[in-house]
């Protein structure tokens, strides 16, 4: 059962790195591929600075090369653009590419956005002539601008997706294993009243020879012991009933029958207080999870130490706390406790704390958890449940 938990791991976290590689390759990707895109633009921008350059030189003649340059020129419809004189004037607005009007026509708005096309990228320089210098300012096309930020976008969306997937597959394995533990606790005990029944027969032929016996008496609360075992095993996905009934009463009848049962060698104490607590409940299901925790406990301690059960009140809640001397926990196998199927016994299938953690969550609307482990000195199971 260990081994099958620990690959288990293994095989979550293997799928956790796998997924984790597969959104961080996405990320790096995109940046990537935006950085190529705004290299692109740069290099656009430099051929833009020579078609300008060679269109106000007047060593090219050729129609058709002055016609190509132009061209070159009118093709940049997105990067915005403007080039000054050497003292960082802008010339004019036929050499302001992709500039809002409204900062075109403001004069402060055109050098505040000189200063960040600057900061952005080192202008451009393009010699005419001997004392005729240009600059050709620009910075990223609004797209691009707005393809920063996709990397991370994109990356949340698929975390996101990741997360919800995880989400909705642990909530249809948990339904399922609803299903399950419901359907094999329905068979068990439909298993169990079959020979019950006989049980019933044989405990009455053995009253009539010997009414008084201590062991037909014995043996006929183990009888009644099973039927109400039986009947919880039914209860198991259906909707219990809840009644107002004095917790006091549950935890007594349940102490008595498990301490005349369990090793003399533990000492078994049980405190309660003075006056009735009447919590809605379902005296045969929480008998059950009383009964789990009290042999999981008498388990820890190998049938020799103390085990104290005590109830009391805390603000609008009441909580019964399991408090033994025996083997304690690991933090790991704490957390592992209450899941279907962990154990850690040779022997046993793991559900009776998990059955117990949706006796009290689902059907009494409360919370049972490990309030205390320590290695070699012992645990404290408390469960809660809401005050009526």
């Amino acid at each position: 059962m260990k081994r099958r938990s620990f690959l288990s791991k293994i095989n979550n976290w293997v799928i956790y790195i796998l997924l984790t590689l597969a959104v961080s390759g996405v990320v790096i990707a995109s940046i990537f591929f935006i950085d190529y895109l705004r290299k692109e633009e740069i290099k656009r921008i430099e051929l833009f600075a020579t078609a300008l350059k060679y269109q106000q030189e007047e060593i090219i003649e050729d129609p058709m090369a002055l016609d190509l340059l132009l061209q070159i020129s009118k093709t940049n419809n997105t990067i915005p653009v403007i080039v000054t004189d050497k003292n960082r004037k802008p010339l004019g607005p036929d050499l302001q590419k992709n500039i809002p009007e409204n900062v075109q026509q403001n004069p402060e708005k055109l050098a505040a956005l000189l200063r960040k096309m600057e900061s952005s990228y080192e202008p451009i320089e393009i010699q005419i002539s001997e004392g005729n210098t240009q600059y050709v300012f620009y910075t990223n096309s609004n797209l691009l601008n707005n393809l920063r930020y996709s990397p991370y976008i994109l990356g949340l969306l698929i975390l996101a997706y990741i997360f919800f997937s995880f989400w909705f597959l642990r909530t249809i394995k948990k339904t399922d294993e609803g299903y399950v533990w419901a359907g094999l606790a329905k068979e068990t005990a439909h298993q169990i009243g079959t020979p019950l029944s006989s049980m019933i027969g044989w405990i009455e032929i053995l009253r009539m020879e010997n009414e008084s016996s201590t062991g037909v008496r014995e043996i006929e609360n183990d009888i009644n012991r099973l039927k109400t075992i039986s009947e919880r095993f039914s209860k198991i996905g259906s909707v219990p009933e809840l009644n107002d009934l004095n917790l006091n009463e549950t935890l007594q009848q349940n102490f008595d029958y498990l301490k005349s049962r369990i090793s003399k060698k533990v000492i078994f104490n049980l405190f309660l207080p003075s006056r009735e607590i009447l919590v809605p409940h379902s005296r045969i299901l929480l008998s059950w999870v009383m009964e789990n925790i009290v042999k999981n406990a008498v388990d820890a301690m190998k049938g020799e130490g103390r085990l104290e059960i005590e109830m009391y009140e805390k603000n609008k809640f009441t909580v019964i706390d399991f408090k033994d001397t025996g083997a304690g926990m690991t933090n790991s196998q704490a957390r592992d406790a209450f899941k279907p199927g962990y154990s850690t016994k040779k022997r046993g299938w793991g559900l009776g704390l998990s059955l117990a953690k949706r006796v009290i969550k689902e059907y009494h609307n409360g919370d049972i958890r490990i309030a205390h482990t320590e290695i070699g000195k012992g645990t404290t199971f408390r469960i809660m449940i809401k005050n009526s």
